[in-house]
């Protein structure tokens, strides 16, 4: 049977086509509407301030997602997008002056706080989680902004907005900044501002194209030069913020991967002659390498060399692997002694795992039969009671 192609283009234009579904006159009045800083943007941002740093602050990502839903950010960013698209100057410069007052009101309220709060985190998760933004973070930025463009011009309005706000994530990265503010910590402040810019530039981005295929109204009467020198603005913008990212992502995907043949490396030689390794830590220092703890008897050049050799089968060089030897002094038996129980204990973990499979598989197959009683058989007819 072959495909009629033309019933394919007619049915993928009848489930694709949003032109019937979207009005951009209301649309670009909501936007315009959402840009202005006044009354109750200003507390509404303010306290979404208090309440990401307090996320942030105690690692809850309960409390991160609220500050997310409730910032008034999106609205100048979308505004900027929306002015690049329809060639609105005065609209532009409304939409930067305000977003430029929430980032300064926003960098000084987080890093008042963080100066103020007597919680000092010693690994602060959420925080480090916004100072390494990667190209990934370009893809949701820009993917969350024609979301977002797209959701604000249907005629009826869904929940995507909501999932935009949470997915672009503007005012964690925004309290991190202030974060290293207050302890004028250059890693914190520029990762977190270097993620603001990116979710910025890539949702004006997708605003603009989106609201370019979509038809907007645009201003006319402009010069064409600099509309043109406009274009090549942000075309220059866009590199200067993605190249970066790429670099990021680059670094990402290899110490992943390196991560995982450490692992892989470990798994297979955690007990090395008469050695056992009991912990090992990544880190760089001019590369990635890692710091391979041992204990028991040190190893021999024979050892050490095949020991080297398993590594370089896993992608890990030689100049990559620190060790570090702690010799107990045990005797034979000792050393014997020491690899029965680990070897036991492991067994013992297994079986004990083993146990806990077989009842909850037990007690799923009495739910079976229970359910299998209950359950009438429609074959079988239902005789009243009294005959």
């Amino acid at each position: 049977m072959q495909w009629d192609k033309d019933y394919l283009k007619r049915t993928f234009r009848y489930y694709a086509n949003i032109y019937d579904h979207i009005d951009t006159d209301d649309a670009a009045q909501r936007i315009k509407s959402a840009i202005w800083f006044r009354g109750p943007n200003v507390w509404i941002l303010a306290f979404s301030i208090v309440i990401a740093s307090v996320g942030l602050n105690v690692n809850s990502t309960a409390v991160i997602i609220g500050a997310m839903l409730i910032s008034p950010l999106m609205g100048p960013i979308i505004g900027l997008g929306l002015a690049l698209g329809t060639n609105d100057v005065d609209l532009l410069k409304l939409a930067f002056k305000n977003l430029l007052v929430m980032v300064l009101i926003s960098l000084a309220a987080s890093t008042l706080f963080f100066l103020l709060s007597p919680l000092n985190l010693t690994n602060p998760t959420e925080l480090e989680a916004r100072t390494s933004p990667t190209i990934y973070d370009v893809l949701i930025a820009l993917f969350g902004g024609l979301t977002g463009i797209l959701e604000n011009s249907r005629k009826e309005r869904g929940t995507a907005i909501a999932g935009v706000a949470i997915a672009t994530a503007l005012m964690p990265p925004l309290c991190t900044a202030g974060y290293g503010l207050s302890c004028l910590n250059g890693h914190f402040f520029f990762g977190a501002l270097y993620l603001f810019i990116i979710n910025t530039v890539f949702i004006t981005l997708a605003t603009f194209v989106m609201v370019k295929y979509l038809r907007f109204k645009t201003v006319t009467g402009l010069d064409p030069a600099l509309v043109s020198k406009r274009r090549s603005l942000i075309s220059t913008i866009i590199l200067i913020v993605v190249i970066p990212s790429f670099i990021s992502a680059i670094g990402m995907v290899r110490d992943n991967n390196f991560e995982r043949s450490v692992d892989a490396f470990i798994q297979e030689n955690k007990l090395v002659s008469r050695s056992y390794i009991y912990d090992y830590r990544i880190y760089s220092d001019h590369g990635r390498k890692v710091e391979v703890f041992l204990t028991g008897e040190p190893m021999s050049y024979e050892t050490q060399t095949a020991f080297f050799a398993s590594a370089l089968a896993h992608g890990i060089r030689s100049d990559q692997i620190v060790i570090k030897e702690h010799s107990l002094g045990m005797t034979d038996a000792e050393m014997n002694q020491m690899v029965r129980d680990i070897y036991d204990r492991t067994e013992a973990e297994l079986a004990e795992k083993e146990a806990q499979l077989d009842r909850i598989q037990q007690r799923l197959d009495s739910l079976s039969r229970l359910v299998e009683s209950l359950v009438v058989d429609p074959d079988v007819p239902i005789v009243p009671a009294g005959e």
